[in-house]
């Protein structure tokens, strides 16, 4: 029998197998079966993976106490689609010829990129789980140049590589959130983009206290010392389903950099960055990450943020 590389176990070799044959097979699927198969496995998570629908149902209330059960729910379950839809139509968007990946998509404020990128200190593009992120960052790479992904390895060494590979395969690159400090920094200097999600509960030094969706969430706060100190724009980024089966892809102005670099500018960055995410989530609740515990108390904010990026940027178990 041959020997496990170390770091992996058998577990990770089955996993990896499950899901590169799976990819197999919904690269073949034309995109309305895939998205049904999608919806499937949305549904069948809905009612056997009872801990993370509570955590969905408990967020939901939480936010949304002005609605009822029955429509807190109803959001619940398209959440569990969603992400189940998300991850179908991700092996299958990655798998087509790139003229097709660019036929599938709609860029909206293009132009607020490209003015960034004109200044000649790269773009931190701003985003969260939210919609379809990793599409929008492969179709990024085709049609806006490349573009560094800041990401957390997963804990199985065979589905990181996958993923990274993935990742990569329309130009762009993945810096690991740990230790990536320099490579986000030589991606900046070389005027990339550097894409970086901010809707985790985090425990690293760069944590400070802003309000998402009416609560106190623990939040990066690297983006905004970033940017402050390298001049880069902060462009916030979505992306959405459109009825046709496509994806609309939409970049928003460049938020405004505050005058100086103290503990409340950025903080307040940071603030209008989160904001801007939750304008999106309230707009469509059902595109959420919600089985995610992001509200929570064990964690100590700072009053002087740092580039600490040597973590996770957030606790993957939700």
């Amino acid at each position: 029998m041959t020997p496990l590389p170390p770091g992996v176990s058998r577990r990770h070799r089955i996993e990896y197998a499950a899901l590169q044959g799976l990819a197999n097979v919904v690269r073949r699927l034309p995109q309305g079966a895939a998205i049904g198969f999608g919806n499937g496995v949305g549904r069948l998570a809905w009612w056997f993976d009872r801990r993370h629908r509570q955590i969905t149902l408990d967020n939901l209330a939480r936010t949304f106490p002005e609605r009822s059960v029955q429509e807190r729910s109803r959001i619940a379950r398209q959440v569990f689609k969603h992400f189940g839809r998300k991850l179908f139509e991700l092996l299958r968007f990655s798998g087509l010829p790139p003229e097709r990946q660019l036929a599938a998509v709609e860029f909206v404020g293009v132009e607020h990129i490209e003015r960034a990128l004109a200044k000649g200190r790269g773009a931190l593009i701003v985003t969260g789980h939210f919609g379809f992120w990793e599409l929008h960052a492969l179709a990024h790479g085709l049609r806006l140049g490349r573009m560094a992904v800041v990401a957390r390895a997963l804990d199985n060494p065979l589905l990181d590589g996958m993923l990274e590979e993935l990742r990569t395969s329309t130009g762009n690159s993945v810096i690991d959130r740990k230790g990536g400090l320099r490579r986000i920094l030589r991606a900046l200097h070389s005027n990339q983009s550097v894409a970086v999600l901010i809707d985790q509960h985090i425990l690293t030094a760069d944590a400070v206290r802003v309000e998402f969706l009416g609560r106190p969430a623990a939040t990066t706060s690297a983006v905004a010392v970033l940017a402050m100190r390298t001049g880069a724009a902060v462009v916030p980024a979505f992306s959405l389903p459109l009825n046709d089966g496509r994806y609309r892809l939409i970049y928003e102005k460049a938020l405004e950099l505050p005058a100086d670099d103290s503990p409340e500018a950025i903080r307040d960055l940071t603030q209008r960055c989160t904001k801007m995410l939750e304008k999106y989530v309230r707009a469509h609740p059902e595109l959420w990450l919600w089985m995610h515990r992001r509200w929570r108390e064990d964690v100590r904010t700072t009053e002087s943020p740092s580039l600490a990026m040597d973590d996770a940027s957030g606790d993957a178990e939700a």
